[in-house]
């Protein structure tokens, strides 16, 4: 209760920025602030409004939703309470109030560490990649042709783990280190089907917390144990071993007796959890007899944000890369035989695959990795030796010189984490008399440097504990004895890129030759049916830079994150008035760990209630590919059913519901479903799964059609999650990050993250990816109550205009009531291809030609093109898009009456690289201007031209390369 007066107090404050003269209809329009969002967030002014309600045969906004939206599901009891959801205020004001948040938090000098740790961004990187739309507005690299940058940034990423750990082949990064350390038991677990996984005591707490809440819902023990000394005996009954060097108290390990000697033989999973930056300097996990490592690349580079978003990574040797999680990244070549780079092996899997995914992620944290990958290409493998050394130097200076006041000091090789034995009240001497803030476990203080630390900040701690100790020594004569130690590492990252970029005037050329590769929200509409890349406003993403959010570490003490506090708890009830939800957990960091979380509510509440054999989990097969991959992590058994016309089969659903009866743990639904239409028979479906003892799992995925119109609340659902990257501004990052926050009614509340009976951890932290919370705080704020819920309006206007526009060329393949579709529709591919034999892909990759990047190919059905325009997007945009999907439709009827031949012809070789054009050897059947400047537009624009042709993946599978070219093969 408090809590909840605590909020609405917190609303309450909020909402007092608003002007109440703004909303005073006595004052004239012309004294009203100009410095509103809305009609800057929404694409297309008045008129073009106008012009698209003519298309749709609408009369206003709210008949064209009334002709969409069945009555049986409209509710629009959110945004009703002015107390529980604010009017819009201004950009500026929110700005400034933004900015008073961050002022609350306190960033003390921080030592907590415990896997997280302050780093410099190089503000060239901050600049142009994490303040650049370039980067953050790019979509995940399916179209590798115009994702050549990204996937270069990518693969250097995937080269810097590799090199580092020792490992035979990474992953272009996973969620956090604690869901990496889970990723591993789970593939220990898959691969020798054994129950039983060990797991050192000094593996980071938050890990470990992780790793027992996944086992617990697969059935697998875990045992937490002191490697150095446990008894292997058993050893046949394990699946993995997991160790960590350095460990939570900094010790750093070889582990090779044990991984090369006490377990040779056994037929186990090998995994160390390790710091890139101690691996600069010390042995690799590879050399010690690992065949998994995994950890958190955030000190490279990426700020501390009170947990995330930071890029984790997991490398494996060659033998497990196809059933490693995450995405990867190889090299293959073009139509041309030129070198080019794109997704391998896991690209899309869990779509393929379903409930034999070998896992849920679909989300990397490819903006993250891509900072950290830079930051080791800047400073190369000397500058991060250099940054190494010293902290390791920071950290065994300030051990002698506590050892000097005769504290007693934990003994044995760390890397930049010492421990004081016996000093109780030290942590709170700091933090109260210092404004320092340090760990603590018992009696014990921990101390964790990192290269934003200096030798006078040594020295200030030395100042601190002769004080606290009430002894004195000599500073300066301990600090001249402390010399680096002798580097365990053999040569690494020796490739050109590596070398060669260490001035700021290249290092920023290299930056915007990769971006200016890529198609972004910069050069064009991204029309992603189900990935909603809509607008992601300069005035949203600014507050994520505030030092007061992005330097704070996650662990800091209470009375530090005053700011914080207050933005989450502001974010919760607002999402919880969205959904008409009891409760909110922001810890999952990604649409399918939401999914995931979602699904350990449910399965911890038929625990709790005694029915932990209600285990299936029924899924229509329109779903989105991670929902089985989830249930199945989750612990459940997947039951398809069937879809007709883009309705859920009722028929087939009474049978398997009555077949499964007494096991019905819940049922995953999508609304709208993922074929774009309102289905209108959803609560009675939702009703049926609850008559049975079931509970109702909803994908908020397509949650921007929901929003101000109806609630995963009003029609039933248990519990929702939310993508934030999608519906409410956080963008995609070229591929990561999410952030995916779940929803809950009053029976499933108890068991979120942290609360009563727990259903455990899902996340490093309580709030996962919390410095990018100020965006949807943000589109809360500055949209409003009448805005949000017009973005909705104006989606579903541009989709039903889009669709109007292209139905008489193109066969769209299902509709809701009166022909109309949600915010999002299909078209059918499959009939052009029995007529000419051009697929999907071909117009996926003649899009690029005329600038655009494709529609979601062949998902939900195979052999179509999922649109979704998004309510950002103008008129104008729509109708360069109509216009370019009119004249491929032109150029297919021409490939149907022999005007093109049928294999050489501009769909077929799309997309057309400035080399092939410019080339002397044209020898197609027809023109150049055909195949790059097919309309007007396209070159008064501004030519975005691929720089790859075509890509073949098959080769690129057959002969996987996974890192940057040696040194050798460039002198070859």
């Amino acid at each position: 209760m408090l809590r909840s007066i605590r909020l609405i107090q917190r609303v309450a404050n909020f909402s007092r920025l608003a002007n109440p003269h703004e909303v005073n209809p006595k004052v004239p329009e012309w004294f009203k602030s100009t410095d509103y969002i809305e009609p800057r967030f929404i694409g297309s002014e008045t008129q073009q409004v106008n012009e698209m309600l003519k298309t749709v045969q609408a009369k206003s906004l709210d008949e064209l939703v009334d002709k969409i939206i069945p009555k049986e599901i409209r509710s629009e009891a959110a945004f009703q309470n002015p107390d529980n959801f604010p009017d819009a205020i201004p950009e500026s004001a929110m700005i400034q109030h933004l900015q008073s948040l961050a002022n609350k938090n306190k960033v003390y000098k921080n030592y907590i560490g415990q896997g997280f740790y302050g780093t410099h961004t190089p503000y060239v990187i901050l600049r142009n990649v994490l303040e650049d739309p370039g980067w953050y507005t790019s979509y995940t690299p399916y179209q590798a042709e115009i994702s050549q940058g990204r996937l270069e940034a990518l693969l250097n990423y995937q080269t810097v783990i590799t090199e580092l750990t020792g490992m035979d082949v990474s992953n272009a990064s996973l969620l956090d280190e604690a869901t990496a350390a889970g990723e591993a038991m789970f593939l220990a677990n898959s691969w020798f089907e054994k129950k039983k996984f060990f797991v050192d005591n000094h593996v980071f707490p938050q890990s470990i917390e992780h790793i027992k809440t996944k086992a617990y819902y697969l059935g697998i023990e875990i045992v937490v144990g002191d490697a150095k000394t446990y008894d292997f005996k058993d050893v046949d009954q394990y699946c993995g071993v997991l160790v960590q060097s350095p460990d939570n108290l900094g010790e750093v390990h070889d582990w090779s007796d044990l991984f090369k000697h006490t377990l040779k033989d056994a037929k186990i999973l090998k995994v160390i959890g390790t710091d890139l930056l101690s691996l600069t300097i010390n042995k690799t996990p590879k050399d010690q007899g690992a065949n998994v490592a995994y950890g958190n690349s955030q000190r490279f580079g990426v700020p501390m944000g009170f947990g995330g978003p930071h890029a984790a990574f997991f490398a494996v040797e060659d033998e497990f890369k196809r059933k490693m999680p995450g995405r990867i990244i190889g090299i293959s070549k073009d139509a041309n035989g030129k070198p080019a780079y794109r997704m391998s092996l896991q690209t899309r899997e869990q779509h393929i695959r379903r409930e034999k995914a070998t896992s849920n992620i679909c989300t990397a944290q490819a903006l993250l990795a891509n900072m950290a990958g830079f930051y080791a290409t800047y400073h190369g493998p000397q500058g991060l030796q250099k940054i190494a050394n010293r902290v390791n130097c920071l950290a065994r200076c300030f051990a002698k010189l506590a050892k000097s006041l005769g504290i007693v000091i934990k003994e044995g090789r760390f890397f930049d984490t010492v421990v004081l034995h016996n000093t109780e009240n030290l942590q709170e001497y700091l933090h109260y008399n210092a404004s320092i803030n340090v760990r603590k476990i018992g009696q014990d203080t921990i101390f964790s440097f990192d290269e934003t630390h200096t030798l006078q900040d040594v020295e200030d701690l030395f100042n601190h504990l002769q004080h606290f100790t009430k002894k004195k020594a000599d500073f300066m004569s301990v600090v001249q004895k402390v010399i680096p130690y002798k580097s365990e590492r053999s040569p690494f990252l020796q490739q050109k890129v590596f070398n060669s970029l260490h001035s700021e005037t290249e290092m920023l050329r290299y930056i915007n030759y990769l971006r200016q590769k890529d198609v972004s929200l910069t050069k064009s509409m991204i029309s992603l049916g189900s990935c909603t890349m809509k607008l992601n406003p300069t005035s949203f993403m600014l507050p994520v830079s505030f030092q007061g959010f992005s330097q704070l570490h996650p662990f800091s003490p209470l009375s530090c994150t005053q700011g914080y506090q207050e933005l989450t708890d502001n974010v919760e009830k607002w999402l919880c008035d969205i959904t008409q939800m009891e409760a909110v957990s922001l810890m999952p960091n990604s649409g399918a760990q939401g999914e995931y979380t979602g699904l350990l509510c449910i399965r911890k509440y038929h625990i709790m209630n005694g029915q932990r054999d209600r285990n299936i989990c029924l899924i229509p097969i329109s779903a989105h590919g991670t929902n089985p991959a989830s249930a199945v992590l989750a612990g459940l058994n997947v039951v398809p059913v069937n879809v007709i016309d883009g309705y859920v089969d009722l028929n087939d659903l009474n049978k398997k519901i009555k077949e499964n009866e007494k096991a019905l743990a819940c049922i995953m639904i999508t609304y709208p479903s993922t074929y774009g239409v309102y289905e209108d028979q959803t609560k009675k479906i939702i009703q049926l799964i609850h008559d049975h003892g079931g509970l109702v799992y909803m994908d908020g995925a397509n949650m921007n059609a929901q929003v101000g119109y109806t609630s995963p609340g009003y029609l039933g659902a248990d519990v929702c999650h939310l993508n934030l990257h999608k519906t409410f501004s956080i963008p995609h990052g070229g591929g990561g990050p999410g952030l995916g926050p779940i929803a809950v009614n009053k029976r499933l509340a108890p068991y979120l993250p942290g609360r009563e009976h727990s259903l455990g951890s899902v996340a490093s932290s309580l709030f996962s990816s919390a410095s990018i919370l100020p965006i949807p705080y943000s589109y809360f704020g500055q949209l409003g109550r009448q805005g949000a819920k017009k973005c909705t309006a104006m989606a579903m206007l541009n989709a039903n205009y889009l669709m109007m526009s292209l139905k008489n060329d193109y066969k769209v393949l299902f509709t809701g009531q009166n022909g109309m579709c949600a915010h999002e529709f299909i078209i059918d591919i499959r009939p052009i291809k029995q007529e000419s034999g051009i697929t999907e892909e071909d117009i996926a990759k003649r899009l690029m030609d005329y600038g655009f990047h494709a529609p979601t190919m062949s998902f939900p059905v195979p052999g179509t093109l999922m649109i979704e325009p998004t309510e950002s997007e103008s008129k104008s945009e729509l109708d360069r898009f109509i216009e370019a999907m009119k004249n491929i439709k032109l150029e297919i009827e021409k490939v149907k009456n022999g005007q093109y031949d049928k294999n050489d012809n501009p769909l077929k070789n799309a997309p057309h690289t400035q080399d092939q054009v410019i080339n002397s050897s044209w020898n197609h059947k027809y023109s150049r201007e055909e195949a790059a400047f097919p309309l007007p537009f396209i070159l008064q624009r501004g030519k975005v031209w691929p720089t790859v042709s075509r890509i073949n993946n098959a080769f690129g599978d057959r002969n996987l390369i996974c890192q940057c070219p040696s040194v050798s093969d460039y002198q070859q």
